[in-house]
């Protein structure tokens, strides 16, 4: 088993001359094992990342591996739920999971497929037409989970269910990742929904990867500071959001060095750290090739 679930170099996706670029130069390395929060705006390119990471779309240019080989080399050994969950409306649920059992011959997990559609009270004969937004969120990853894929991409997952389901699919998710070491990459435009959970940060933006990594890295190589506007220096640092109140500067910056000891500093949150580079779509971005130039 490959040690990167994926790894992309230069890549980029274009509609077309109409819609133009997708995604465009995009370097990153996602570890096996991880549990990914794909994170940005509405049309940053999330959905499209993980539509070429199934295997479903081929790159514009650049490179995509995924478990070590092609995507579409790869599809039997990832299950991908798409944002709009498209499942066959007249088939019960009994029947799409034995679809599901019929296509994935020899790696099927029926116990795990079936304890997923009942933890949710659904009714083994009900049609999938019959069933609330919600529910077919639990069919399609029951399809997904019985699969036992290696990569578990996801599209918006949660975006249709109520705060308590969310809560219950995402420990199902991480009894996945825990249980069999499943690397899970999900994608969401709500930070908050991720923060929990995963450890291992996609930022899109602009049909770019602005930032790339371990999560706990990513927040330490940044510090939220506060000083007096009329003395503090921020030349040395690398600014990713600064602004000032009055007397008071206010800034998130990536230190060069040790900071002044007279600056008030704190680690970010996950949800500071991202919103300031989606509001600042200038600033450097964090990712391995940001890193190995910064290292030359």
């Amino acid at each position: 088993m490959t040690n990167t679930a994926l790894s992309a170099d230069a890549l980029g996706k274009r509609y077309g001359r109409r819609r133009g670029w997708a995604l465009r130069d995009c370097t990153f390395r996602l570890p096996a094992g991880r549990v990914c929060a794909v994170v940005g705006p509405n049309g940053a390119g999330k959905s499209t990342l993980l539509t070429l990471s199934a295997g479903l779309l081929v790159p514009t240019e650049g490179t995509l591996t995924v478990l070590g080989t092609r995507p579409a080399e790869a599809r039997g050994r990832v299950a991908y739920v798409a944002q709009d969950k498209p499942l066959h409306p007249q088939l019960t649920v009994a029947e799409t999971l034995r679809m599901g059992a019929d296509l994935n011959p020899g790696r099927w997990d029926a116990a795990t497929a079936e304890r997923t559609t009942a933890a949710g009270d659904l009714d083994p004969n009900a049609k999938v037409r019959t069933l609330s937004g919600g529910q077919r969120t639990r069919v399609a990853l029951a399809l997904a989970l019985g699969k036992q894929p290696e990569l578990l991409l996801l599209d918006e997952p949660m975006a249709d269910l109520d705060p308590l389901a969310r809560h219950e699919l995402m420990g199902v998710l991480m009894a996945q990742a825990a249980e069999h070491g499943t690397t899970i990459a999900m994608s969401s435009h709500v930070v908050a929904e991720l923060e929990d959970s995963c450890d291992h940060l996609l930022l899109v933006g602009g049909g770019r990867i602005r930032l790339a990594g371990e999560i706990d890295d990513l927040l330490a190589a940044h510090t939220r500071v506060n000083a007096a506007a009329d003395t503090a220096d921020l030349a040395p640092h690398t600014v990713v959001e600064s602004r000032v109140t009055g007397r008071q500067l206010s800034a998130l910056v990536r230190p060069a060095g040790p900071l002044p000891a007279d600056w008030r500093t704190s680690t970010p949150s996950l949800e500071e750290l991202v919103l300031a580079h989606l509001r600042n779509p200038e600033a450097p971005a964090l990712t391995p090739a940001t890193t190995e130039e910064a290292a030359v």
